[in-house]
């Protein structure tokens, strides 16, 4: 494989906000959802952008291609780990540049960028029927596993009403 056929990985600069934006609708529309709203999500990802807790990675296929994957990744202090934790909060590739390692290449890149930031742990959820995601993740090293024992579940409740 040639260089300029490995998948490329980036950090997304402000910018590129509107990039990320479509990335992350066309996300939204992949999981057959209508809101937030485009501009939302641009109004979001611009916001984010200057937020130093948040970081937003861009990938292409390779170095002539368009950015066709995105990563969200947002960090907070824990308490229990004496430093920071990384959440993964989005990892997306659209559906033409999937299985040539793009995916891979944003998880590898998310982890790295969490280590550069100090992170203990990086954190991710996933919908147990997203299988090919989930061999992605145990691929790299994820586990359900909790510290005590059984497996960690996320939970959440909506205070939006959505």
């Amino acid at each position: 494989m040639q260089s300029a056929d490995i998948p490329q990985v980036w950090r997304a600069e402000p910018d590129e906000a509107e990039t990320v934006a479509q990335l992350l609708v066309s996300f939204r529309d992949h999981l057959g959802l209508d809101w937030p709203s485009d501009n939302a999500f641009l109004a979001g990802v611009e916001k984010l952008l200057d937020d130093p807790s948040t970081d937003f990675l861009l990938g292409a296929p390779h170095a002539d291609a368009a950015p066709a994957g995105v990563v969200q990744l947002r960090y907070r202090w824990a308490v229990w780990r004496a430093g920071p934790d990384c959440l993964l909060e989005d990892l997306y590739v659209t559906p033409e540049a999937r299985r040539v390692g793009l995916g891979r290449a944003l998880l590898d890149a998310a982890i790295a960028r969490a280590r550069e930031r100090d992170a203990r742990r990086i954190e991710l959820d996933a919908a147990e029927t997203n299988t090919a995601g989930l061999a992605l993740y145990h691929a790299a090293g994820f586990t359900d596993g909790a510290y005590e024992g059984g497996r960690s579940l996320f939970l959440r409740m909506r205070l939006d009403g959505r």
